[in-house]
């Protein structure tokens, strides 16, 4: 009986988690960094006091952190499967590049949140970015092992296709062809990295 009662606690434990971040992203995209409160927050989420969110996150910072966190897991699962698919370290590299617009391109909102967050300077956990870069540096170095890409300097590749993602978002969030854009950095970069023959 006190197994199950833990376990439907922590599950009411973590649906409120959720809801609180979900509310927090939809504030955050909707209305602003400076005007993502706590009654903000409430109001989106429902939630009778502020006080469920400051028992939940001990400080805004904390929320903020996991509302980065939930952003970086949904784009994982989006992107991990499309990745793992791929064959070779080139098709694996277009998949990273298109996945990834297609996420840009299917939750605005998180990508709005996580613009606001950096854009309003709160404290910005860097372990995920560098997850991202050192994702993208591995796969480089597999490449030029395996004769795919030619010799560069992997590191500086690899902030530069996440910059140039980065960038794309915002003509995304405006209306842009997915499509078109992920194409037109997939093959940028494939002419950036390929041996020249």
């Amino acid at each position: 009986m006190r197994i199950n009662q833990a376990t439907d606690r922590e599950r009411s434990t973590a649906a409120r988690r959720e809801q609180i971040v979900a509310a927090t992203i939809k504030v955050l995209a909707e209305r602003g960094y400076g005007a993502t409160s706590y009654d903000a927050i409430c109001e989106v989420a429902g939630l009778s006091s502020k006080r469920l969110i400051s028992y939940h996150f001990s400080t805004k910072d904390d929320l903020l952190a996991e509302v980065l966190h939930r952003v970086t897991t949904d784009a994982a699962a989006v992107m991990r499967p499309a990745i793992e698919a791929a064959t070779g370290a080139d098709g694996k590299l277009a998949a990273y590049i298109r996945s990834n617009v297609e996420f840009i391109a299917a939750h605005p909102a998180h990508i709005r949140a996580v613009q606001q967050i950096v854009y309003g300077g709160a404290p910005v956990p860097t372990e995920e970015a560098d997850a991202a870069v050192s994702r993208l540096n591995r796969l480089f170095d597999e490449g030029q092992r395996t004769g795919v890409f030619r010799k560069f300097d992997t590191l500086l590749m690899a902030y530069t296709v996440r910059a140039a993602i980065d960038a794309s978002a915002g003509r995304l969030i405006a209306g842009a062809d997915p499509e078109n854009c992920a194409t037109e950095l997939a093959e940028t970069f494939h002419r950036a990295t390929r041996i020249q023959r």
